[in-house]
């Protein structure tokens, strides 16, 4: 099989979408090495996250003839290169697809990771709504197969956009094998140095954003004992300056440690230094960073009302994303019960196993055949 994939984000994006796009390749790259992965990107960027694309013998990678035409080879032209390159499967990893891949007889499949430009459009500006509005009608109308990667993306998807339930398959998504491995003591205790981790804290990874709702945690924090620490690791925006504003007021200076460009290769460690991982998003499509946890061997403490739950699993804690009270007492009781974390530890490594990479490209693999055999 011949499969085409929209790959920008493999080169460009070093956080979520390009986090799920590399992983995705990878699995199915390594799982099915007999089919051809064409990875259709306006430019081929050189970067330590990309180099394992240069092992796959069965992974070729195809950008513009001139760099003038980028925007309009990544909308129209790169539809004739997958003509000629004999694409059976054109898969679009970020809530698009190319225009015209029906009138060239490709089969298109796209990735849907949420809506929450439509939930929640005081999180983005106008013009950003009207070009993600049309990208994804576009994509759900003409695309042979969609995949949601949550339940909730899914229900999201038909109540949104009027999608009939029948065209969207659920695949969920995995992290990255490096957070699989258990780095050796030597390299923990460097990369505590490096960041000057404290002994024991607790640990959030994603952008500071309104959304993500870092600001619970720290509000959680005046509940807790004094030496309870929060180490927040993520892209800054303006809703930093909510939470140092806050941080100051209540005198949470030494309690609270942002980090910046984190080197990909220390998130392992890291999140072994941590006591607890906490993920109090408003709403997610999904939540790499909880299956990072789980694979990290740290218990999670996420928020209830989007497809967390489903990240999680059972085993995990869930919280009102409005309530701190109930975030500390659930703090509390992990760190005072060493038996109850130990099982949530146990049960969230068991369950991690779910959304290992060759479970997942044979769902992608069966999705595509299926899609091959559409009308």
């Amino acid at each position: 099989m011949k499969i085409g994939y929209e790959a920008k984000r493999v080169f460009k994006n070093f956080t979520g979408l390009g986090n799920y796009s590399r992983w995705l390749i990878y699995s199915v790259a390594t799982t099915y090495p007999r089919y051809s992965l064409f990875l259709y990107s306006p430019q081929n960027s050189i970067n330590p996250r990309v180099i394992f694309l240069q092992n796959f013998k069965n992974i070729i990678i195809c950008t513009p003839a001139s760099r003038f035409i980028k925007f309009l080879w990544r909308s129209w032209g790169v539809v004739n290169d997958a003509k000629k390159n004999g694409i059976e499967i054109f898969h679009g990893l970020s809530n698009e697809i190319p225009l015209g891949l029906k009138s060239k007889n490709i089969k298109a499949v796209v990735t849907i990771h949420d809506l929450i430009f439509i939930r929640y459009p005081q999180y983005f500006n106008y013009i950003d709504r009207l070009i993600y509005k049309f990208k994804f009608n576009y994509a759900c109308k003409k695309a042979d197969t969609i995949i949601a990667i949550s339940q909730q993306t899914k229900q999201d998807i038909v109540h949104y956009l009027g999608i009939n339930a029948y065209k969207i398959d659920v695949v969920y998504q995995g992290c990255d094998a490096s957070f699989y491995e258990k780095p050796l003591p030597n390299t923990l205790l460097s990369v505590k140095k490096t960041y000057q981790l404290p002994d024991v804290f607790l640990l959030c990874v994603g952008t500071i954003e309104t959304r993500k709702n870092q600001l619970l945690i720290i509000k959680a924090l005046t509940l807790l004992p004094n030496n309870t620490t929060l180490v927040l690791i993520g892209k800054s925006t303006t809703y930093k300056n909510v939470l140092e504003t806050y941080i100051a007021q209540n005198h949470l200076q030494t309690r609270v440690l942002f980090l910046h460009n984190v080197a990909f290769n220390h998130l392992p460690s890291i999140y072994r230094l941590a006591k607890i991982f906490i993920y109090p998003s408003v709403f997610e499509g999904f939540g790499i960073p909880i299956l990072e946890a789980l694979n990290c061997d740290v218990p999670v403490i996420a928020a209830k009302g989007s497809c967390l739950e489903e990240a999680g699993g059972s085993h995990s804690i869930y919280i009102n994303p409005y309530n701190e009270t109930e975030l500390a007492n659930k703090i509390t009781l992990i760190l005072n019960d060493d038996a109850l974390r130990q099982n949530m530890i146990m049960a969230g490594k068991k369950y991690a196993l779910n959304f290992r990479e060759d479970i997942i490209a044979q769902q992608l693999v069966a999705i595509y055949q299926k899609t091959l055999l559409k009308c």
